[in-house]
């Protein structure tokens, strides 16, 4: 299987958690086959915000939510 990524993050309450503001209003940067491009990809989406310290981008682990008792 494939080791997939999603990239996405948006404004949160409290730039200490992930509680975000309008999970409608994400920004979903996209899906990457592996690690180091949705690295590439969240660190150009976090640089394009650094500005803001309510906003936060993530790297989701989507192969370990779709097969938890392989990680």
């Amino acid at each position: 299987m494939s080791k997939l990524h999603l990239v996405f993050g948006g404004r949160v309450t409290d730039p200490q958690t992930l509680d975000f503001v309008d999970p409608s209003k994400l920004d979903v940067v996209g899906i990457f086959p592996d690690y180091a491009s949705a690295e590439n990809a969240w660190r150009s989406a976090a640089q394009r915000t650094v500005d803001d310290a309510e906003m936060r981008y993530v790297v989701v682990h989507l192969h370990r939510l779709l097969e938890p008792d392989l990680a």
